[in-house]
């Protein structure tokens, strides 16, 4: 690499971020590596078991909140953002309003996120070493130990808001992150400063109450987490909060007053496919495992399996109103069903059929 002395670095970082602008990202900053304050939150929240059965959260150690540790030689982390609104999506409220249909959180309804950003980022870090030769870096699309949120907020990107995600003021929450850990010197921007305020409607909007507390959030009552990571049965007395959202959950960003300013996905990954924003319980239940495999390779979605994703639909089938089309769907699964599987179509067969459970 040529010496970062020789380097305009200021003008280096202009050209990076109209780069990062024709990608299609929404913004583009760069944060100093130090966050010993979220270091010590992160250690109070897996203390308190919020983690659940997140165990990777613990594993990495102090590498989460220590770049340098991560990819040795990391000075700088370059922080990016990208929006994913699918404005063209059926309204997110009418299809939770309707316990028929299935809702699938607004940012899985297109293409795997983690390799549309991996892919561009890869490609902005490329174009850098073109421009200045060799050096040293790391893509991170939610494929390392590192906090995000709090280096992109020291980044200048948005502020931590009271549910726990990045709140932009011209981008309201819906956008994804990616990060390239590096060794070049880069000036740092200044970090945003909160603007939550008073408001706190994302607390009660939260369906199993897991923001426990303004910035603190209990994973294992959390939808996301239930339906997405956590492996096995889902806490019966959680499952009639869960109603209709059978992978991931956006109560707490719909009610945020901020995402009146959320902007439409420019990429044309982020589209709705399958018909994902508005499918119907009893139909996507009908899927077999190789349409399953057929539809959902490249989403998000995939990484959850077959098995994960027949449990969600069959507890949303519980919550269905009673039908005998409902019915008699959880019933032909229940041939050959897993144990996990089993225990959730009973569950919900019982629900249509008007038992309390």
């Amino acid at each position: 690499m040529t010496s970062p002395s020789s380097i305009d670095l200021a003008a280096l970082k202009q050209q990076l971020q109209h780069e990062a602008r024709t990608l299609g990202f929404g913004a583009l900053g760069v944060a100093d590596v130090h966050v010993p304050a979220d270091e010590q939150h992160l250690v109070n929240w897996l203390d308190a078991g919020y983690h659940g059965e997140m165990h990777y959260m613990q594993r990495h150690g102090s590498k989460r909140g220590r770049p340098w540790e991560l990819v040795p030689g990391t000075i700088r982390v370059i922080s990016a953002r990208m929006d994913y609104w699918p404005a063209e999506a059926r309204a997110a409220q009418s299809v939770l309003d309707d316990p028929r249909l299935a809702y699938v959180s607004r940012y899985a309804l297109g293409r795997d996120y983690h390799k549309v950003l991996r892919g561009l980022l890869a490609r902005l870090a490329g174009s850098l070493a073109e421009r200045i030769g060799p050096f040293g870096y790391r893509v991170c699309v939610d494929s390392a130990p590192v906090l995000e949120r709090a280096l992109a907020r020291d980044a200048g990107l948005g502020w931590i808001g009271k549910h726990t995600n990045l709140i932009a003021r011209d981008a309201g929450s819906l956008f994804f992150l990616g990060e390239v850990l590096t060794d070049l010197p880069l000036p740092i921007d200044e970090a945003s400063s909160a603007h939550c305020g008073t408001c706190s409607a994302c607390l009660p909007a939260c369906p199993t109450q897991a923001i426990v507390a303004p910035y603190r959030l209990d994973a294992r009552r959390c939808i996301s987490y239930l339906t997405i990571e956590h492996p096995g049965a889902i806490p019966r007395e959680l499952r009639t909060a869960i109603g209709n959202r059978i992978y991931g959950c956006d109560d707490c960003q719909l009610v945020c007053p901020w995402n009146k300013f959320a902007a439409t996905a420019a990429h044309p990954d982020f589209k709705v496919r399958h018909g994902l924003d508005t499918p119907s319980l009893v139909e996507l239940f009908r899927w077999t495992e190789a349409d399953f495999e057929q539809r959902m390779k490249g989403s998000a979605i995939y990484r959850i399996g077959y098995e994960r994703w027949s449990r969600n639909i069959a507890i949303a089938l519980g919550n269905a109103p009673p039908s005998a089309e409902a019915v008699g769907v959880l019933r032909e699964r229940a041939v050959g069903a897993s144990p996990l599987l089993r225990e959730h179509l009973q569950w919900a067969l019982a629900r249509q059929a008007g038992a309390a459970c």
